[in-house]
């Protein structure tokens, strides 16, 4: 396929039930700033580093979204170039999808967010507040109180006395902490999402306790006048053993058969592997520290909990299969079950890791060679007075670049070169998003091109300056400053950003929300 289609034909694909990959390649704060439901964010800027995880199959039918500004016109010759041979354009863009009259989100992880609040819409998840929270357990009542993010974001800030149990761990581990079944359990996150689908997987499991979700996170306890505990080196509580393992088990059985949870034997899981004309991802959705000591050779590594929070990072096309590994303990099933109701076709590998999966990765798009300049390379070539161009992160470039730099980014490498520009010098933190950006600035002719890290760069010991406005807002693309300093003590931008988490659902057409499954039964006991 080429060309270009119009809104209807894609709101048509969107509901067919077979797979599409709705990639918006503007950059992270363009598509922050609104896009389609159901677009997932594939910067032009990286777009030939990333694609071949996200989207395996070649053959994928893709479209690809802008601002009606002819870059996705651009990606689709990159992505033809690199062996897709499916993508069409949308006419008119994200401008045209909104005057077709379908609603541009802003935000991001947006299926993920709207489910939290669906899941606690039809499920009635308990909640409590931070000021009751605060005064009850000043009053003394016992509580067990879990941090369902990760252990990095919790060692950032969290509720004071908190435990991580990320969320794609508390099937396996929540019984290590719970004295009794009469202790409340109560989950937060920095938000809300975590929080609900936290207290929600326990009470799903049918742990004994009362479980409750703590409204609005990290940023409601800063709203509501308390002090968060920064700096926490509490780690996560040891997987239960024994008894408490064999009671686990059960509590996983129960989710899966309510839900009809698939679980597959390796043969039946290597068969979806081999099957040409579907995509099916791999995770192995275990701890960063059980990946590290070993795993299933190309399986992808994405903490559970996390996997649920943003899967539009990891999944990129809509109605593909996914497959997840653990240890055979029950957690990949928890997590199949989340995303089976956020609408993908998961299962949880039987043995786990001991299956023996073959897993095939696509090698992707394979990027021209770019010389690197090491330093005393780049003494001599600067004595040519090259540009040069600073591909770093916008923020990073605020925070200290070189006052002869300019900064770019991929799609807009013309606006920082002059005409006359022959001999360019690349400022980047990585080979890939430099060698992405040269193919780009080779089809503008520029004759000498190499790049550099911007660690070596800095041994030449020249002055760095450093500028809260270069580039201006409005250049810098690749940021999104929608409510970005909320976890900074901005409540202002805490509770704008609250506000948006809690407006979804009512933003959403009828046929968004149908892609996910409500609660019934049992599932909704409290």
């Amino acid at each position: 396929m080429t060309g270009a289609i119009d809104a209807a034909v894609l709101a048509a694909w969107l509901a067919d039930g077979k797979e599409i990959a709705l990639l918006d390649v503007r950059e992270h704060g363009q598509y922050g700033e609104g896009h389609p439901f159901f677009a997932v964010n594939a910067p032009y800027s990286r777009l030939e580093l990333d694609i071949a995880a996200r989207v395996p199959r070649l053959n994928t039918r893709i479209v690809l979204l802008d601002d009606n500004d002819g870059l996705a016109m651009r990606a689709q010759r990159r992505l033809r170039d690199s062996g897709y041979t499916n993508a069409a354009v949308l006419e008119n863009g994200a401008p045209g999808w909104r005057a077709a009259g379908h609603t541009l989100f802003q935000g991001v992880n947006l299926p993920s967010k709207t489910f939290g609040e669906f899941i606690e819409q039809s499920s009635h998840t308990p909640s409590i507040s931070a000021q009751e929270f605060f005064r009850r357990r000043g009053a003394g009542e016992p509580f067990v109180l879990v941090d369902g993010r990760t252990l990095e974001e919790h060692g950032r800030m969290t509720i004071p006395g908190a435990t991580p149990v990320p969320n794609g761990e508390l099937a396996a581990r929540i019984d290590a902490l719970l004295p009794d079944a009469g202790t409340t359990i109560v989950v937060h996150c920095a938000g809300r999402t975590r929080s609900i689908i936290g207290a929600q997987t326990l009470i799903e499991l049918g742990v004994p306790n009362p479980v409750l979700a703590l409204e609005d996170g990290t940023q409601g306890w800063r709203l509501a006048g308390f002090d968060l505990e920064h700096g926490s080196r509490r780690t996560l509580p040891a997987l239960t053993r024994g008894d408490g393992r064999e009671l686990a088990a059960r509590r996983v059985e129960g989710l899966a058969a309510r839900w009809r949870v698939a679980t597959l034997g390796a043969s039946q899981a290597q068969q979806w592997l081999d099957e040409q004309d579907r995509n099916t991802y791999v995770f192995d959705i275990r701890t960063h520290e059980e990946y590290a000591a070993g795993s299933l050779a190309g399986a992808i590594h994405v903490p559970g909990g996390q996997l649920i929070q943003a899967a539009d990072l990891h999944v990129w096309v809509r109605n593909s299969r996914i497959l997840l590994l653990d240890d055979g303990d029950g957690r990949a099933v928890v997590i199949a079950h989340w995303l089976k109701r956020l609408g993908f076709e998961a299962a949880a590998v039987q043995e786990g890791l001991r299956a023996g999966l073959a897993i095939t990765r696509a090698a992707g798009p394979q990027l021209p060679g770019l010389q690197e300049l090491q330093l005393h390379d780049l003494r001599r070539r600067l004595e040519a007075q090259p540009a040069l161009l600073d591909l770093r992160p916008s923020q990073e470039f605020r925070r200290g670049h070189d006052p002869s730099a300019a900064w770019a980014i991929r799609p807009r490498l013309d606006r920082a070169l002059t005409p006359d520009a022959r001999s360019v010098v690349l400022i980047a933190d990585d080979a890939g998003a430099a060698r992405a950006a040269a193919i780009d600035l080779r089809e503008n002719a520029i004759p000498e091109l190499a790049w550099t890290r911007w660690s070596t760069w800095r041994q030449l010991g020249r002055p760095e300056v450093s500028s809260s406005s270069e580039p201006a807002d409005a250049e810098a693309i690749d940021f999104l400053f929608f409510t970005h300093d909320r976890h900074e003590g901005n409540l202002e931008a805490a509770r704008r950003y609250l506000e948006w988490e809690t407006g979804l659902l009512d933003q959403c057409s009828a046929g968004e929300l149908a892609a996910f499954e409500a609660a019934s039964g049992p599932a909704a006991r409290r």
